[in-house]
């Protein structure tokens, strides 16, 4: 991978290209690529197509937001360290004060009906969205599998494997998805000496629920797993993320948290500010402050010291093998977490908009932000017409 070429861009021109795309960015992580790819390669001519795609493969093998990754890194190709850290910081920001913004609305102690309304559709119908986001995964992670019948077969146990510890086992996923990638390896690669033995071990670590710690120390733990072990895309970290915050520490509701996980995407920026109404929820501003800057932590730092190493990333055989495994793993549990997402509805009226959504996703094919506002308007003429919308 090239070194970075300090000096091309004004540092003032990243902030405010960054921000831009920060502020415009709905549509979560292909909205962000299509957006820097424009930027950057089309409009601009800053980076070549080949390097950018590039950038974008590498991105993905690594764990946390990719979007969020993708622009750490262009700005990184761009100046270097200040690049780096200014163009996530400019990218992270403006949907950090939006989601904040309607996280102090919709967990205020007296909330009104059409609010409340507004967030049960709205989370009504998120467990169609996950669905709709393991759907689009879905080819690509196939073809990766290869013509052979026995990955194939493979695949498939993969899929279920992540789609039952979403629904069963949510804070202990991380492990799944692991096990599953070193199972592709060994198969690819039987005579391959093992290594790392205790990593299992660290990672049972991380995914298991700090119930001895409190206050805001629980919430940098709980943010820092959402950032340092969300392997493909956002969905995956949610069931984790719902243990802790709904039963482990109690600081939302289901019915909340659905809300919170809505906000991550229709909201502009990384899904993964899902984290920030956590922390709200947890400690007010400086919780969801707080959560943010550890959740995003990781993405500065696998950027920053893994960029100039890339290539040789990509170019690992067994690299790409656990990838084989682990991504089919993320797909299921993205598929999965629909289940424990749809146990929190509470209301009749909220399966049927949840139904709806599912058509206009699945069937129809449209967009999220489409769907998420349209169920929050059903939600709205729901709570105006005396339907129960209590949180």
């Amino acid at each position: 991978m090239t070194e970075p070429a300090a000096g091309r861009v004004a540092l003032a021109t990243i902030a405010r290209e960054w921000a831009r795309i920060g502020i415009i960015g709905f549509g979560g992580p292909p909205a962000h690529v299509a957006l820097l790819r424009k930027l950057c390669v089309d409009n601009r001519g800053w980076l070549p197509a080949h390097e950018f795609e590039d950038g974008v493969a590498a991105t993905n093998l690594l764990p946390g937001p990719a979007s969020t990754q993708l622009a750490i890194f262009c700005a990184w190709r761009l100046r270097g360290l200040a690049g780096a850290l200014l163009g996530g910081v400019c990218f992270i920001v403006p949907g950090l004060v939006i989601i904040l913004a309607l996280a102090a609305l919709f967990l205020a102690r007296t909330v009104p009906a059409w609010v409340l309304g507004a967030a049960a559709g709205a989370g009504a119908a998120v467990p169609a969205v996950a669905v709709k986001a393991a759907v689009g995964l879905a080819p690509a992670s196939w073809n990766r599998a290869g013509p052979d019948r026995l990955a194939g077969a493979r695949w498939i146990a993969y899929l279920v494997a992540g789609g039952a510890a979403a629904a069963v086992i949510g804070p202990f996923l991380v492990i799944v998805l692991l096990g599953c990638g070193l199972i592709e390896v060994a198969a690819r690669f039987p005579g391959a000496p093992r290594s790392g033995g205790q990593r299992p071990g660290a990672v049972a670590l991380l995914a298991a629920p700090a119930a001895a710690t409190a206050g805001l120390g629980a919430v940098a733990w709980v943010a820092f797993k959402v950032g340092a072990l969300s392997y493909g895309g956002g969905f995956v970290i949610v069931p984790l993320m719902q243990h802790d915050a709904v039963i482990t520490y109690h600081w939302m509701t289901g019915a909340q948290f659905l809300s919170a996980v809505a906000l991550g995407q229709i909201t502009p920026g990384p899904v993964v500010l899902t984290v920030a109404v956590v922390g709200y929820a947890a400690a007010g501003l400086r919780g969801g402050l707080l959560a943010t800057l550890v959740a995003f932590a990781p993405s500065f730092v696998f950027v920053i010291a893994g960029a100039p190493h890339f290539g040789k990333l990509r170019a690992s055989r067994r690299v790409q093998s656990f990838l084989t495994g682990a991504g089919p793993a993320a797909i299921g549990a993205i598929a999965g977490a629909a289940i424990p997402l749809s146990a929190e509805l509470s209301h009749l009226w909220q399966a049927g908009v949840g139904v709806a959504a599912a058509a206009w996703l699945l069937a129809l094919r449209k967009g999220v932000v489409s769907a998420l506002l349209g169920a929050a308007a059903i939600g709205v003429i729901a709570a105006l017409a005396g339907a129960p919308v209590s949180h």
